[in-house]
């Protein structure tokens, strides 16, 4: 195959009327050669033909935005032009919003699609997709349907090019949905989909009809088990696994007793080839990405967490007009913000009020379940330690603790089995207590459960993984539920150290 002045496809092919009988204007010419129009249209045919045509997007797309593609961002945008029913499975960090952004306003452009639904977690349908939307697409009408089945319709029904919603208000509005004239979905983090039996998978089977264009978007699509990969592959590639879950078990496990499977050798095989079309992109093959991917994931405070948030700023606001405002009295203060959006918060009397902290711990388990390598946590307060710490191993998830009162002797036998062993999965850490001159390369990822004030210490913490011996990229995770929490965020980002602007951060908290 020959691209001709960037416009036209040269083919050589055995049976050149293969080709000429399906696509208009394309010409036989001598040597059984064929020449075919370079465009969207005539790739899709040819594909279909099994001919590897190129996408034209390189050729004739404007990539929109703020910011110039990497080179993998392009080739992940073609081959999701290519395919209707595809999975991009792009490693965390590695800018796969953007991509399916370009290939979808591309579609747009062409006419192939009308209207797109992202389906994706609560957390990252304004920080991620609708920030990233603003950024690399601001041409392009943008919507999110959350609130009231009312509200989440109204929306919907108000017509903008891309809507975002959470996975589970898709059914709160199916119909509307159906309606919606959505003719692509993509689904962000899809190992949510990876369950047939739920009521969730089978919304979304409803929803995605043979004409419906479906990209499922993950880094990890089999992370637990290969039997993850069942439900993924039943929505974009049915015809590759048996109709029932347990017979593609089956296929995967091997049965060791009653109670415990484990995959079989050919497991791996058999999870590649049913998890197609795909494409994947690690953090290391993309040699032209920042070293530190910096991600922001807005998090839900509880009807609690609000209450006594907006009572402790009330209080705050009454004491500001009576008296002047130090950097002390406002350090305080705003440790107590920070507190409550983490989860508990020491009273005057020194007890602890504890806040449920549900929300930020299933976007945490989604950060930790997408992360391709161990994970550090790092939580600025000590009974909020104490509270997730209990939530992980509930949960199964090996967890350990380094804070304050670990001992210095402990804290370097727990430093050593986790560069070293399988486990622990994941490390809690008071940011203090391991931020500085500790080598941590076995994590990859770095999520701040809540903000500390110390910009030293924000970048020496974010430092344990980025470090000699580290042979992947590294992603820095910022959890935030609060308005005290994102300033604060914002001030680490642009090296200001927060207590220098203490009194400036107070003020505008309170206005």
């Amino acid at each position: 195959m020959e691209i001709i002045d960037n416009k036209a496809l040269l083919l050589r092919l055995r049976n050149p009327k293969h080709v000429t009988t399906v696509i208009p204007k394309s010409k036989e010419l001598s040597n059984n050669q064929v020449l075919v129009s370079w465009g969207l249209e005539e790739t899709h045919v040819l594909r279909n033909l099994n001919i590897k045509a190129p996408s034209p997007i390189r050729r004739e797309y404007q990539w929109t935005g703020k910011y110039e593609p990497f080179d993998h961002q392009k080739d992940t945008a073609a081959f999701l032009t290519l395919n209707k029913k595809a999975f991009c499975f792009n490693e965390q960090g590695t800018g796969k919003t953007a991509s399916a952004i370009w290939a979808a306003d591309y579609l747009l452009d062409k006419g192939r699609i009308n209207r797109v639904l992202v389906i994706c977690p609560l957390s990252i349908m304004d920080s991620a997709w609708r920030n990233d939307l603003f950024t690399f697409a601001m041409h392009r009408t943008v919507d999110v349907a959350y609130g009231s089945k009312d509200k989440r319709r109204a929306i919907i029904e108000e017509g903008a090019e891309f809507v975002i919603i959470n996975y589970d208000g898709v059914e709160i509005v199916q119909d509307a949905v159906a309606n919606g004239g959505f003719d692509l979905i993509i689904i962000d983090e899809a190992t949510h989909y990876k369950n047939p039996q739920t009521k969730r998978w089978k919304v979304l089977n409803k929803l995605v009809k043979p004409e419906t264009w479906l990209w499922m978007m993950t880094g990890t699509p089999a992370a637990q088990s290969p039997v993850d990969a069942f439900g993924l592959a039943k929505l974009v590639n049915p015809n590759k696994v048996p109709r029932f879950l347990g017979s593609f078990r089956d296929q995967v496990m091997r049965k060791v007793t009653n109670f415990k499977w484990v995959p079989k050798d050919t497991a791996t095989d058999t999870v590649h080839r049913v998890l197609q079309p795909a494409i994947r992109f690690t953090k290391d093959e993309c040699l032209d990405l920042p070293d530190m991917v910096y991600v922001k994931r807005e998090v839900e405070l509880t009807r609690q967490q609000k209450k006594y948030y907006k009572e402790l700023k009330t209080r705050m606001v009454m004491q500001a007009a009576g008296e002047q405002i130090t950097a002390a009295n406002a350090a305080v203060n705003m440790n107590k913000l920070l507190q409550i959006s983490a989860g508990a918060v020491y009273t005057d009397e020194g007890d602890s009020l504890e806040f449920d902290i549900k929300h930020r711990y299933k976007v945490l388990r989604e950060v930790i379940d997408e992360s391709s390598k161990k994970v550090l946590v790092f939580v600025p307060f000590k009974h909020t330690i104490d509270m997730l710490t209990e939530k992980l191993r509930k949960d199964k998830i090996t967890t350990e603790v380094i804070r304050g009162d670990v001992p210095a002797s402990k804290r370097t036998e727990i430093f050593k089995r986790f560069q070293e062993n399988d486990d622990p999965q994941v490390l809690v850490i008071q940011p203090q207590s391991a931020a500085h001159g500790v080598t941590l390369t076995a994590a990859n990822t770095v999520v701040w459960w809540g903000p500390t004030s110390s910009l030293e210490t924000y970048a020496q913490a974010n430092a344990r993984v980025h470090r000699s011996g580290q042979d992947q990229k590294c992603t820095v995770v910022q959890l935030a539920g609060s308005h005290a929490e994102k300033r604060v965020y914002a001030l680490l980002d642009s090296r200001i150290d927060v207590h220098t602007k203490m009194i400036d951060l107070y003020k505008e908290i309170l206005d």
